[in-house]
């Protein structure tokens, strides 16, 4: 029953963090001068909802600066995410990197390189 409730609650944060993104809300300098595309891939919350990690995935600029200033405006994004999901207590949000995408577009490469090799042979 638990895991239903913390995959409930995991979707509602990525929401309202996805919407944050969307609107500009976040005012750190870092990501407002962004160029690249910055998206919420999904959010983990621990059992006892102390702790959620949201992932993020960052195309077309540098994911390490995106992600200092994410870190740097965790304290408004837990601020707003207990303001829009009705919980007794607000987990402590940790930012990290996704990097399926990346591994998917180097692996969807390596494949065409190999048909591409394979049809010259």
């Amino acid at each position: 029953m638990s895991y239903d409730r913390t995959r409930r609650i995991s979707e509602e944060i990525r929401k309202v963090v996805g919407n944050m993104l969307l609107e500009g809300e976040i005012k750190d300098t870092k990501i407002r001068n962004s160029k690249g595309l910055i998206s919420v891939t999904s959010v983990e919350v621990v059992r006892d909802l102390k702790y959620a990690y949201i992932y993020i995935s960052v195309l077309g600029d540098n994911p390490e600066t995106i992600l200092d200033g994410l870190k740097r405006a965790s304290g408004y994004v837990r601020k707003e995410v207990g303001r829009q999901v009705d919980l007794r207590y607000t987990p402590e949000i940790i930012f990290r990197l996704d990097h399926s995408i990346e591994n998917g577009v180097e692996m969807s490469k390596m494949i065409s390189e190999l048909n591409q090799n394979s049809t010259e042979e």
